[in-house]
C-alpha cells in the first residue's frame, strides 16, 4: 500500500544518535534557523549609513547630470532582476546619462532620456524602478538647461560651493573664519568677522534656525554637523562690547527706512557704514519688530537684542516714531529723501474664516506676543488655552500661554506632528513643559456661552493622504466633530503684511506682499527698494537679514556709489590634521521645572570646553579641497 509520501515506509527512521537524518525536499520544508547577519551584511549596511550621511551633507553646485546617473546607477544595483523595464530599462538610461555627460549626447539622446523614463515609471513592477524613473523625470523637468550644457559645450554650468556652511548662510558669514577665532580665544576678532555680513551676533546666537549646518561637511565624518549657533552665541558671550568699524566719509545722501525689524536694522547698519545718513521710522515704542514682538524673552531677552541695535544706532542712525500713512506719506518720503527701504515686516495675524472667530476669548498669536513684547502681559490664570497652528509662533504661543499661568495649553494642527514647520526642538520643548499636541485635527467652528464668550472649539478629525505640493495632505475623516472645552484660542496659522496705504501709493502688490526685484528694487518707483516679510512673506530673521544687505548693496550703487563692506581681520592657519569622529555638543535647557514659570532666557551657554571641542570639530572647507582651490573667502562685499 502507497503512502502519502509516494512509496511504502518512507517515514525516516532515526539513525545511530538517536535522531532523525534531514533528507531535504521530503517534507517540503527546510530546517528553520536564527538569522545572522553576515560579515558581508554588515558591511554593505554600513557602507548604506555612510553613504545617507554623505548624500546628506551633499554640497550645493554639484553637477546635478553626474548626480543623475550615481543614482541611477545606484538603483540599478538594487534591482532584483525580475521585470524588464527595471532590469534592461535602468541600465538604458544610465547609458543615456553618461553619453550626455561626457559630451557625445544629442538633443535627440533628451528625447529618449524622457520617453524611455516615462516608460519605466508606467511599467516597472515596484518602487526600486519607478521611483528612480521618477527622479530622472525630475531632474529633466529641474535642471534641463545643464543637460543641454553638457550636449552644447561638454562642461557642467553648475558653480561648485567649496565653503558648504558660508554658502548656505542666506548673509554668507564666514562660518570657518570665527569658528577658528574662537579657538583661538579672539572671541571680539569672531564678532567683527560675523558683523561684516550680520549686523545681529548676539540674535542670531541664540534665534537663529542656522541654516548653515544643512550641508555642513563634518557629517560625512560622524552624523552631527558642526553647532554653528552655539559657537556664535560663545563668541558673543566672551567678547565683551565690541564696537562697530569707522563708517566711510559722509556722501551727503539721505536715506529713510521704514520698519525697524531685521531687515531695516540691517540696511540701515551698512548704509551707515558707507557714509549714508540714515533715518529709521518705527511705529511701536522700541526698535526691534518681531524680533521683540514677535519672539518671547525666555528665548530672546531684550539684552542681545539691545546690545546689537545699540551698535546699529551708534553709527548715527536717527530713529522717528511715526507710522506711514498717519504721519507721513511715502510720497513725502521721497521728496526729501534720496532713497526709501521699505521693511514693514508682517505684524497682522491671519484668520481661520470660521464660524463664531469674533467672540470673546479669541486672538491672533501675533497679537498676544506683542502684548507681551509691550510688557502687557495677558492674565491666564487657571484657564485652559488652545493654540491653532504647526509652525514656530504657534510654539511660541504655546510655551508663552504656559508661562501666563494657564492650568493646560493644547496645540491643534490638523496634519501629524511630523508635518509641523517649527524646528523639532521647539516642539519637544513644548512638550516637555506641558503642552498637549492634538495632531489630524481641524477647526471647525467656536463654541461660546450667551454672553459669547468663547467656551470650546469644534474640529473635525483629519485623516492624512496623498502627498501634493510635496506634503501629505490631510482630508476629512469619516468620524464625527469632537469639542475641545477651552476658555482662549490663539490662533497662529500665519502673519499678514499691513501694505493697503503703501499701494495706494503706487507701490506694486501681490495680494498683501509688496512687489521688488532681486536686488530689492521696487518696479516703476526709481529710489524706492523694498525686502523682508514684507516682501517674501514671513520667513527667517537670517533672511531678513540678507534681504537688508542686499538693498544697502543696491541703494548705494542707485546713489551713486561702490562702496565695499570689509574686516580687517587675520584668520588662523588651519591645523594640519583634523579631528576623527567626534559627537556633536548639543546646546541644553534650564530644567523644565524652572524655566517653565518665567521669561528668563531658557538656553544654556555651552562650556569653555565644549566650545573648544565643538571648534576642533570644523573640518576648515575654507582652507582644504575646493574652497582653498577658489579662494571662496570672501574677504569684502
Amino acid at each position: 500500500m502507497g503512502s502519502r509520501y509516494g512509496q511504502r515506509n518512507a517515514f525516516p527512521r532515526k539513525n545511530g544518535h538517536g535522531t532523525f537524518p534531514v533528507r531535504k525536499g521530503v517534507y517540503g520544508l527546510d530546517k528553520l534557523t536564527l538569522t545572522q547577519e553576515t560579515p558581508a551584511q554588515k558591511a554593505v549596511n554600513s557602507l548604506y549609513i555612510e553613504f545617507y550621511r554623505r548624500l546628506n551633507a551633499s554640497p550645493q553646485g554639484t553637477c546635478p547630470v553626474d548626480l543623475a546617473s550615481a543614482f541611477v546607477n545606484l538603483c540599478h544595483a538594487q534591482s532584483c532582476g525580475k521585470c524588464v523595464p527595471c532590469r534592461i530599462g535602468l541600465g538604458s538610461l544610465r547609458e543615456t546619462i553618461d553619453k550626455i555627460r561626457s559630451g557625445d549626447g544629442t538633443e535627440r539622446d533628451l528625447d529618449k532620456l524622457e520617453a524611455h523614463a516615462t516608460a519605466i515609471a508606467d511599467s516597472a513592477d515596484c518602487a526600486i524602478g519607478i521611483e528612480a524613473a521618477r527622479m530622472v523625470l525630475t531632474g529633466l523637468r529641474g535642471f534641463r538647461e545643464d543637460y543641454e550644457a553638457h550636449i552644447r559645450t561638454g562642461e557642467c554650468i553648475a558653480s561648485f560651493m567649496g565653503v558648504p556652511c558660508s554658502h548656505s548662510c542666506p548673509a554668507h558669514v564666514d562660518i570657518p573664519g570665527y569658528i577658528a577665532l574662537v579657538k583661538e580665544g579672539r572671541y571680539a576678532d569672531a564678532v567683527r568677522v560675523i558683523r561684516k555680513d550680520n549686523p545681529f551676533p548676539s540674535v542670531c546666537g541664540l534665534i537663529c534656525e542656522h541654516p548653515c549646518e544643512a550641508h555642513c561637511r563634518r557629517k560625512i565624518v560622524d552624523d552631527d554637523a558642526v553647532n554653528i549657533r552655539g559657537l556664535k552665541r560663545y563668541a558673543v558671550d566672551n567678547a565683551g562690547t565690541v564696537p562697530p568699524p569707522a563708517p566711510a566719509a559722509s556722501t551727503g545722501k539721505t536715506v529713510a527706512v521704514v520698519g525697524a525689524g531685521p531687515t531695516g536694522l540691517t540696511a540701515a547698519y551698512f548704509l551707515s557704514l558707507m557714509g549714508h545718513q540714515v533715518t529709521i521710522f518705527e511705529q511701536n515704542k522700541k526698535l526691534g519688530g518681531m524680533l521683540r514682538y514677535g519672539i518671547p524673552s525666555y528665548r530672546l531677552p531684550d539684552s542681545y537684542l539691545d546690545a546689537d541695535i545699540d551698535i546699529i544706532l551708534s553709527l548715527g542712525v536717527k530713529v522717528e516714531h511715526s507710522a506711514i500713512g498717519k504721519e507721513f506719506t511715502l510720497e513725502q518720503l521721497r521728496e526729501k529723501y534720496d532713497a526709501v527701504y521699505l521693511a514693514i515686516g508682517a505684524h497682522a495675524g491671519k484668520t481661520l474664516g470660521i464660524e463664531g472667530e469674533n467672540k470673546r476669548g479669541i486672538m491672533s498669536a501675533v497679537e498676544m506676543l506683542h502684548d507681551v513684547g509691550e510688557g502687557e502681559k495677558i492674565d491666564f490664570t487657571g484657564k485652559d488655552v488652545v493654540i491653532v497652528g504647526g509652525g514656530n509662533v504657534a510654539m511660541d504661543a504655546t510655551r508663552t500661554s504656559l508661562r501666563l499661568g494657564a492650568k493646560s495649553v493644547k496645540c491643534v494642527y490638523r496634519r501629524r506632528r511630523q508635518d509641523m514647520t517649527a524646528l523639532a526642538e521647539e516642539v519637544d520643548g513644548a512638550v516637555a513643559e506641558g503642552c498637549e499636541l492634538i495632531t489630524l485635527q481641524a477647526p471647525l467652528k467656536v463654541d461660546y456661552d450667551e454672553d459669547e464668550n468663547v467656551t470650546g472649539l469644534w474640529v473635525q478629525p483629519q485623516i492624512i493622504g496623498d502627498v501634493k505640493n510635496g506634503r501629505p495632505a490631510p482630508r476629512n475623516a469619516d468620524k464625527a466633530p469632537e469639542l475641545i472645552r477651552c476658555d482662549y484660542i490663539v490662533v497662529a496659522i500665519g502673519q499678514a503684511i499691513d501694505s493697503a496705504d503703501f499701494g495706494k501709493s503706487g507701490v506694486p502688490l501681490r495680494r498683501d506682499a509688496m512687489t521688488a526685484d532681486p536686488t530689492g528694487a521696487v518696479p516703476g518707483m526709481p529710489g524706492v527698494f523694498a525686502g523682508g516679510d514684507a516682501v517674501t512673506r514671513p520667513a527667517t530673521v537670517i533672511r531678513a537679514v540678507e534681504a537688508g544687505k542686499i538693498a544697502a548693496n543696491n541703494i548705494d550703487h542707485y546713489l551713486g556709489f561702490e562702496h565695499t563692506i570689509t574686516v580687517d581681520v587675520d584668520i588662523p592657519t588651519a591645523p594640519i590634521s583634523l579631528k576623527s569622529a567626534c559627537g556633536r555638543v548639543e546646546i541644553t535647557e534650564r530644567e523644565v521645572a524652572d524655566r517653565k514659570g518665567d521669561f528668563i532666557l531658557m538656553e544654556n551657554p555651552m562650556s569653555h570646553e565644549e566650545a573648544m571641542q565643538e571648534c576642533s570639530r570644523c573640518m576648515r572647507c575654507d582652507h582644504y579641497g575646493y574652497g582653498n582651490f577658489r579662494g571662496e573667502r570672501k574677504r569684502q562685499w
